[in-house]
């Protein structure tokens, strides 16, 4: 199976300095020979998601605001990893951060691209 192949890229948007995105514009080349001249692509920082159950079996969420939501909502917990941390480390620094629990025992879930 032939792999898509990047031709060009430039940067759209870094604001900040890309310290929690970063937009770039891909000029790319499908295995069939087609270019697409315009294909968005999105950077982000590594983070991590808390999935925190009790023993209850309840789930731990929070309410917070957003910009893009205009309002209050329930969310789960995460966050972005300082540099050089473990994702785990992270996890358990948002548990608390955020919920105030902290958990005895961690499950990972896996990793996404």
């Amino acid at each position: 199976m032939q792999l898509w192949k990047t031709r060009s890229r430039h940067t759209v948007l870094r604001p900040n300095d890309g310290k929690f995105l970063t937009v770039e514009n891909h000029t790319v080349e499908l295995p069939d020979g087609r270019i697409i001249a315009d294909w968005p692509w999105l950077i982000t920082p590594d983070y991590v998601n808390v999935v925190a159950v009790t023993t209850n079996q309840e789930f731990i969420c929070f309410r917070q605001t957003k910009y893009a939501v205009a309002d209050v909502s329930l969310a789960i917990v995460g966050g972005y990893l300082e540099p050089d941390e473990e994702p785990l480390a992270a996890a358990q620094r948002e548990l608390l951060e955020e919920t105030g629990y902290q958990a005895p025992t961690w499950r990972n879930l896996g990793s996404y691209v």
